[in-house]
Parts: C-alpha cells; structure tokens; sequence
C-alpha cells in the first residue's frame, strides 16, 4: 500500500477565482472525502506496523540482547509514530474542509432520497395511513407477545426452582439411607 504525500495533499492552498472555483470546490469535496478514506487506510496500516514492531522487539533484560539492534527497532518505531501523528494530523485538515464545504448544505430528509411513483396525492396520504396503522397494530401485537413470553419464561423458571428443590430433597433422603 503506497502512502499518499503527506503534507496537505489535495488541499486547496487559496480561494479559487470565479466559476472554475466553484467547479473544483464541489470535486474536490468528493476527492477530500477519498483522501480521508485514504488517510484513515494509511493510519490503519500504520498503526499495524507500530503493533508488528512491537510484538518482535526484545525487552532489555540482558537476556540475547543487542544494543544496536534495539536501537534500530526504536528508531523505526519512533519514526512510525512520528508518521501517525503527522496523518492524523492530515486527517484531521480533510475533516475540517469537508464539514466547511459541506456548512452551507441544508440536510435532506431520507425519504425524499427514495424515488418512487404517485400517481395522486390522496393516495399517498391513504396509503401512510394505512402503513402507519398496520405498524401500529404489529408493534401492539409484538408487544402482547413478549408480555406473555415474560410470562411463561417466569412460570418455567418456577417450575424448575420447584425441580430442583426436589430432586435436592430426593437426594438428601437417599443419602440418610446410606
């Protein structure tokens, strides 16, 4: 997995003139949002290498122990850190760019996300009516079934406390015997 330039890539570095910076604001949301995809994949890797140097480094315990390799391995885990702070950091521009770009956008409803054909309006408001009726009364029935499920499941518990009452005094009578 190559890594992507670290230091602001894909970031605008000033505002765009006229039309065309209109154009490239709304592409370059989408290909914000592909750089933080990117970046998060990166710090992902990157957080598995750190564990990787991690689990094969060798506690100085004096135990086969080489100064210079331990030195090595450090170094290497020092510069990984190093390299998931500066992505994090890099993250963290493409966040704050997108939530700017994205500021003057009014959220839209998921319903109306869904396309679907009417042919008459008064339809629509039968048919959720209906919708809403038939949820209603399944809710109600689902309810009624987990209200008797209650019930049953405290009857059966009952009836294996009385079980194991008992069998406990069966025992306790066969072992007097012996």
């Amino acid at each position: 997995m190559a890594t992507p330039p670290v230091a602001g890539a894909g970031l605008p570095s000033g505002p765009f003139p006229g039309q065309q910076g209109q154009a490239a604001r709304e592409v370059n949301t989408a290909s914000l949002c592909r750089i933080g995809q990117e970046t998060v994949q990166d710090i992902v890797f990157r957080t598995m290498e750190i564990f990787q140097l991690l689990r094969n480094m060798q506690l100085p315990n004096g135990v086969s122990y080489h100064a210079s390799t331990h030195q090595d391995r450090l170094g290497k885990l020092q510069e990984h850190l190093r390299q998931l702070s500066v992505l994090f950091r890099k993250l963290r521009l493409v966040y704050d760019k997108c939530n700017e770009n994205c500021a003057g956008l009014d959220p839209v409803p998921t319903e109306q996300l869904i396309p679907y054909m009417e042919e008459d309006s008064s339809k629509h408001d039968d048919r959720s009516t209906n919708q809403f009726r038939c949820a209603s009364e399944d809710r109600r029935e689902v309810m009624e079934v987990n209200k008797k499920l209650k019930q049953k499941n405290q009857q059966l518990k009952q009836i294996m406390d009385q079980l194991r009452n008992l069998i406990w005094e069966i025992n306790a009578m066969l072992a007097m015997r012996n």
